[in-house]
């Protein structure tokens, strides 16, 4: 989930109207959308939503600026390393003229935030996301003035949540559901054995066969070959011509088939062709399930008996089940929460939520092996569109459980935070100090506490509903 960010301890960008351009790289001009080049290819630029955006008004005394233009000069005129001129000694007009961009966005970052954040606090309103500056005016001797233009959380009556109701899914644990993971473990410890009785190949049985096809209409494709392949008759994976001729075939027989492939096959050298093949049946083999005995529980791990296996699955499933409905349920009831409470969303934390969700989906495909050219090909206007409702609901969860967690007084203590860094730190194979220091330095550690918290509200809602 998004958490809301504040502007506190953020520099506020420079805008259009504010003469030099000194501004940070990737801050926005007034109006200006602007790309991110980061893995998830961001590229939505600054869109506000127009229910929950303000515009205030900043601004400092010229006295304050032109004390903010020494003060800062000066400094730089401590510190400046010029050819000619000996440390400290660089005259003032060189040290202006040189860093001019520089000392303007420093005046600009000493003068604007605490008093856009006294402004909002007047207000009564939690700004999030970056505020656009427009219309900055700034000259020494002369007042600072500015426009700032933010969107905040909205407030809205919860009134009522303790009665908003849903229907839990039922958690237990049904035989058919046992039965299948009971025969999904059989289906592990399987053996493919020789059949030494001389027969016809029949439906269930996995022919050995060598066999290699041609491509019709396609000299130039390379042929299609195998040696001792196992192909299963009348199986759910096998093309039905290898399994029409290969069914009442016997060892030795030599076969043809012809193969016509949708379009939509999964091998992309034969979606759409047509191959002509030939086979030899080399071997009949039969699929041997394994008994369900205690030697089978033995063999699938440390049970000292089938009653034993059975009732450690029992148990796998019944957890399993249990959390899958627990999960759903606080899905149910964060959807009904939405509905009795509308609000307006910011559109900031839609975005970065949607940001979240990509890189989180890109680093699962490089995981599998996908390259960064290949995701540069992506369109990532598209995958941004379809994230979008997801985004919403995901961001509205958010601040629905942090108005709710302020009703009932949740909090996170030290102890349960040390918890879950102390995971952290094995999950990362970082140690701990570490890992609070890098937290702490890039706000991970009040994202970690804020997400601590929605998750004791959403468990705290969860007690409360109806068996």
């Amino acid at each position: 989930m998004s958490s809301p960010s504040t502007v506190e301890d953020k520099s506020l960008p420079e805008t259009a109207g504010a003469g030099q351009d000194s501004r940070p790289e990737g801050q926005p001009h007034e109006g200006e959308e602007h790309e991110g080049h980061g893995q998830a290819g961001h590229q939505h630029g600054p869109v506000l939503n127009p229910e929950c955006t303000r515009e205030l008004a900043v601004e400092a005394p010229a006295e304050e600026v032109s004390k903010a233009f020494r003060r800062v000069t000066a400094n730089y005129r401590k510190y400046a390393r010029i050819p000619g001129f000996r440390p400290g000694k660089v005259p003032e007009t060189v040290i202006r003229r040189k860093f001019a961009n520089e000392i303007r966005k420093e005046v600009i970052d000493s003068l604007l935030p605490e008093r856009f954040n006294k402004a909002v606090q007047e207000q009564g309103v939690r700004p999030v996301g970056q505020p656009q500056v427009t219309d900055l005016k700034l000259e020494e001797g002369a007042p600072l003035v500015a426009k700032a233009v933010f969107e905040f959380l909205p407030e809205f009556p919860i009134e009522g949540y303790q009665s908003v109701k849903v229907e839990k899914p039922s958690a237990d644990v049904t035989e058919e559901e046992f039965a299948r993971e009971i025969e999904q473990l059989r289906e592990s410890r399987v053996t493919i054995e020789p059949v030494e009785e001389d027969r016809p190949l029949k439906d269930g049985d996995w022919a050995q066969i060598r066999y290699k096809g041609e491509v019709q209409g396609d000299a130039e494709a390379p042929p299609v070959s195998g040696e001792d392949s196992l192909v299963e008759v009348g199986g759910k994976d096998t093309v039905e011509a290898f399994s029409s001729v290969l069914r009442g075939a016997k060892v030795g027989q030599e076969l043809k088939a012809e193969v016509v492939y949708p379009a939509d096959y999964g091998e992309p050298k034969l979606a759409g062709k047509t191959v002509g093949y030939e086979l030899e049946v080399k071997g009949i083999k039969k699929r041997t399930l394994p008994e369900l005995d205690d030697e089978f529980a033995r063999e699938i791990g440390d049970y000292a008996s089938y009653a034993d296996l059975e009732a450690r699955v029992r148990e796998h499933l019944a957890g399993r089940k249990r959390r899958a409905a627990e999960n759903e349920t606080k899905e149910r009831l964060f959807a009904a929460l939405a509905e009795r409470f509308p609000f307006p969303v910011p559109e900031s934390l839609v975005q970065d939520q949607i940001d979240t969700r990509l890189e989180r989906g890109l680093r699962a495909l490089a995981a599998q092996g996908m390259r960064a050219e290949q995701m540069r090909k992506m369109d990532f206007a598209r995958l941004r569109a379809a994230q979008r409702e997801a985004a919403v609901a995901e961001v509205k969860t958010g601040i629905l459980l942090d108005r709710i967690a302020r009703e009932e007084r949740v909090d996170v203590s030290e102890e349960e935070l040390d918890r879950e860094l102390q995971m952290a730190a094995l999950q990362a194979r970082e140690p701990l100090d570490t890992l609070k220091v890098r937290l702490t330095q890039d706000g991970g550690m009040a994202r970690i506490r804020e997400q601590l918290r929605r998750e004791k509200t959403a468990n705290l809602l969860l007690e409360k509903l109806p068996g």
